[in-house]
């Protein structure tokens, strides 16, 4: 396997899941929030990290286009994220990639994060949830030293 997949690829996959999940990712990257949003079911599910977390304090995820759309605002919208999917595995009605984020922020901070991402489509082929696997605590070290704190 490629150490990169470009996510243009897996855009043409015939794959609902894994191209919902390719096309999440250059929306986010062109900051397409209307059309970020259109690829989530109405009652769709965003855990971006799974559990609780200060993007999470009760760690039950963000259910519903209105929490979409503030997870949105507040995770997204601040910086300019580049994408490098390394591996990605469809299965059923879900995909699971294996990724890096590099994510820069204002001030021209750059910090980049590993992480495993599980989506799952519904019968329309819009995405009921996505499930991230990172450590917050990480990031926040990371974002810490690249303000040099």
């Amino acid at each position: 396997m490629p150490d990169v997949i470009e996510p243009a690829v897996l855009e043409h996959s015939t794959h609902p899941a894994q191209r919902a999940a390719a096309l999440s990712a250059r929306y986010a990257s062109e900051r397409n929030k209307a059309a970020w949003l259109a690829l989530y079911a109405e009652d769709a599910l965003i855990e971006d990290p799974v559990g609780v977390s200060p993007l999470d304090p009760q760690g039950r995820g963000h259910r519903g286009r209105e929490a979409l759309s503030r997870f949105w605002d507040m995770v997204i919208a601040p910086g300019r994220m580049k994408y490098r999917i390394r591996e990605s595995y469809p299965c059923a009605d879900e995909c699971a990639n294996v990724w890096s984020l590099t994510n820069t922020l204002p001030g021209d901070v750059h910090v980049t994060v590993d992480l495993v991402s599980i989506y799952k489509v519904n019968p329309d082929g819009r995405l009921a949830y996505m499930r991230a696997y990172w450590s917050y605590a990480d990031v926040e070290q990371k974002l810490k030293a690249a303000l040099g704190h």
